[in-house]
């Protein structure tokens, strides 16, 4: 075991191990989240005692800060190189090219991985606001795509929307990506930009979705102490907060109740969170089945039920667990989460399967639009932190519309 004593903070040395360390944590955070990852596993993956560890980064949360620092300046990198392009469409094409051939190179191990930023909510200050500082530096960066001649139509709303569905589309890759092999990437790369320019819908189709009503009715008792209301509740404060700072007391203290009445719907926080992904689950199961049995063609079942999703985020039922909340999970239970994540993308992909088939659609793979859409939907969650003051009948055109019908369409 490597016990190094503290030397010169400048040599290459010092900077080499820095660097191990905050790239085996950042695997290890990806796994298990603020919450599970330890200064001693950390120092067991690079042959080091807890210790030497702590002679760079104190704390975890340090570590943490670090992981997420690291990986916004590596987001930089990529898309300071994407803006050499005059067109916004290069541009584009340049930062999902970019994005893609690193993510290959993580696979192939020839670079360290990118920290996920699903738990970052469960950083407390000045942690919490470091990592968030840099990261609307980043974000800021990454909106100007957007920033060209003949994009003036192109609003301050628009363009954050937009750079803000990116955004999740890649960190949501993650999970989806592994199922092809990395020769493959170039063919994603171009069918993920036809997706992102033009959408799924065919030229000259109206956005006209058909309100979901229904999606609101039987969703459980609304009794102030009821189960739906918990998990309700518990949803906000896990999608604002994170699964750290969504204590038992602070959603117990929002419905004006005890502790022992939320153990009596609940038997313990991870039970919680779990029953939040089924609700969100059972309501976009409900959404889909809805909009399928409506009338109209697939264009209009399928957007019918984006907008009815993105729209209930910022209902009064809203809103819809966000997969960040996954790290929180052990990882068993973890997957089979990840697995109902899938299953409804799967469904959305029938749905746009069977538009291609019937010609309501344009000829996409109907799995990377069904991952991309999922990925929207459940980025839609968070868009009200990005942009203040959003009503929720904006959701759909705003969000959904843009991903259906394609980033550079009106």
């Amino acid at each position: 075991m490597d016990t190094e004593q503290p030397g010169p903070v400048s040599t290459d040395r010092y900077t080499k191990k820095k660097d191990a360390i905050i790239a085996a944590a950042a695997g290890i955070l990806n796994r298990r989240g603020v919450k599970g990852m330890t200064l001693a596993d950390v120092a067991a993956s690079v042959d080091l005692i807890t210790t030497s560890v702590t002679y760079y980064f104190r704390k975890k949360e340090d570590l943490a800060v670090a992981c997420f620092l690291s990986s916004l300046d590596r987001y930089d990198v990529l898309i300071t190189r994407s803006l050499g392009a005059a067109d916004p469409r290069d541009r584009f094409l340049a930062f999902l090219a970019n994005f893609l051939e690193l993510n290959r190179r993580i696979r192939e191990g020839e670079e360290a991985p990118l920290a996920v930023f699903n738990d970052v909510r469960s950083l407390r200050d000045p942690h919490f606001t470091t990592v968030m500082t840099r990261y609307r530096d980043v974000f800021r960066k990454i909106r100007s795509i957007f920033d060209a001649p003949g994009m003036e139509w192109m609003t301050i709303k628009k363009a954050t929307a937009r750079s803000h569905m990116l955004l999740e589309q890649l960190f949501w890759s993650v999970t989806w990506l592994p199922r092809y092999d990395t020769e493959d990437y170039p063919r994603i790369r171009d069918r993920m930009f036809d997706i992102f320019s033009h959408g799924v819908a065919r030229p000259g189709t109206a956005w006209e979705p058909k309100p979901l009503a229904a999606l609101y009715s039987d969703l459980g008792d609304t009794h102030e102490t009821s189960r739906e209301t918990f998990l309700r509740v518990a949803t906000k404060l896990i999608n604002f907060r994170g699964y750290r700072d969504a204590s038992v007391e602070k959603i117990s203290a929002q419905l004006n109740v005890t502790k022992g009445s939320f153990y009596h719907h609940n038997e313990a926080k991870d039970d919680l969170v779990v029953a939040c992904f089924e609700r969100s689950f059972g309501i976009m199961r409900r959404a889909q089945t809805l909009a399928m049995r409506g009338d109209g063609d697939l264009w209009r079942k399928l957007s019918s039920a984006a907008a009815a999703l993105a729209e209930y985020q910022l209902s009064e039922a809203g809103p819809l667990l966000r997969s960040s909340a996954l790290s929180a999970l052990p990882e068993p239970i973890r997957q089979g989460m990840v697995d109902q994540f899938s299953r409804a993308s799967d469904r959305f992909a029938a749905m746009i399967s069977d538009g291609i088939a019937e010609g309501s659609l344009r000829a996409v793979d109907p799995s990377i639009a069904a991952q991309m859409l999922n990925a929207t939907l459940n980025g839609a969650a968070d868009l009200p932190f990005v942009i203040p003051g959003l009503q929720g009948a904006e959701m759909g055109k705003l969000y959904a519309k843009p991903m259906l019908m394609g980033i550079f369409e009106r």
